[in-house]
């Protein structure tokens, strides 16, 4: 079941997808997660400039395995949510957000209020407020318009990475300058200390904040870039590196599971489960392979799931691990989110499209939902 290579491409797609994914992560040692908005924008322009993209017709610059929404979706899925009307949101790198409300798909931009093309988070508040979290800044959908909040209305930074919200409806915003709180009506710039790290590298800035877990105590763990977890409880912070048991500072991906374990995923030290006072290192001892990992989902029987990068996707659980790779059906080996939706069918947005998987294989989400094809 095991599987190491990304399947065969056509030569376009080959060259394409060699800019945008080996050369950053092989030649400049960064994730296809943390390619910059820059990279991406000046590759799509040059494809749709030289028509390339209606080699694989609609907008897609990668060839489509599996659906992707009528080619809306010309790069990949940050994030996949369903709301409490059973909406269902897709998070795009580049192309907005597209939603699918039951009856038909529709997409939202730039030019229909969304403050980003980048949406990189989502969450939905108590009275059913969507928060979108953008390249551009944050952005609140309330089932008929959009509004958008910038550095202009105090955000530290409008480049958002991740968004929370906790107990007293507060909402945390996780950028590349920081952390900002919003109560709804002001901002507020939370610092996050960092702790002392010995010549950091940081992906994209040493002030940015990549993920935020607010766990079932209220406690907040911040992802610093290369700098790796800050945790406060409400009094004081904790710091979490690898003089500690963290097994890399450049953090990817925070979880809490139902037993309240926290599960670590990293860039180049593999994933690592948190009980509170040990790390029990899964790659670092050789159960799992694959050193960049992320994407953790616990499925409605208590299973763990994640990524690991050209590796496919693990399943835990709670004893042993299962790899799951295109052998068994994903579209690809490079999955960008993981989501358990109402019926208990797992999402994996890839870069050739979403797969899905039920409970026995991984299909072709458009088997499934014919409404995605």
């Amino acid at each position: 079941m095991k599987t190491t290579t990304i399947s065969a491409l056509k030569p376009l797609c080959l060259v394409l997808f060699t800019l945008l994914f080996f050369s950053c992560k092989q030649e400049n040692e960064k994730s296809s997660k943390e390619r910059t908005s820059d990279l991406n924008q000046q590759i799509i322009e040059k494809a749709v400039k030289n028509e390339q993209t209606n080699f694989f017709g609609n907008n897609t610059i990668f060839p489509q395995i599996h659906a992707n929404l009528n080619g809306m979706v010309s790069e990949f899925i940050w994030q996949i949510y369903e709301d409490k009307s059973d909406n269902f949101w897709f998070c795009t790198n580049h192309d907005g957000v597209i939603v699918y409300k039951g009856d038909s798909l529709k997409h939202y931009t730039l030019k229909d209020g969304l403050g980003g093309s980048a949406v990189r988070a989502i969450i939905e508040d108590d009275i059913g407020n969507i928060w979108l979290g953008t390249s551009g800044g944050l952005t609140k959908y309330n089932g008929n318009t959009f509004t958008n909040y910038s550095e202009e209305n105090g955000l530290i930074d409008n480049e958002i990475w991740d968004i929370e919200i906790d107990k007293n409806g507060s909402i945390w915003i996780a950028t590349v300058g920081g952390v900002s709180k919003f109560d709804g009506t002001t901002f507020e710039t939370f610092k996050v200390p960092k702790p002392d790290v010995p010549k950091p590298k940081p992906m994209l800035s040493e002030n940015r904040v990549s993920d935020i877990l607010i766990d079932k105590n209220g406690h907040l763990w911040f992802v610093n870039d290369s700098y790796g977890i800050t945790k406060f409880n409400g009094n004081q912070f904790e710091f979490f590196t690898t003089k500690n048991g963290l097994t890399d500072n450049n953090v990817a991906d925070l979880f809490e599971d139902s037993q309240g374990n926290i599960w670590i995923g990293t860039f180049y030290g593999g994933v690592s489960k948190y009980d509170g006072n040990s790390f029990t290192d899964f790659t670092k001892d050789g159960i799992i392979e694959g050193i960049e990992t992320y994407n953790f989902c616990e499925d409605n029987k208590g299973s763990i799931w994640f990524s690991a990068e050209n590796f496919g996707a693990y399943r835990y659980d709670g004893k042993s691990f299962t790899q799951f790779t295109t052998k068994d059906g994903l579209a690809t080996n490079t999955i960008q989110h993981i989501f358990e939706d109402k019926k208990g069918q797992l999402w994996f947005s890839t870069w050739s499209g979403i797969s899905v998987y039920e409970g026995e294989t991984f299909k072709d989400v458009s088997d499934k939902e014919p409404w995605t094809k």
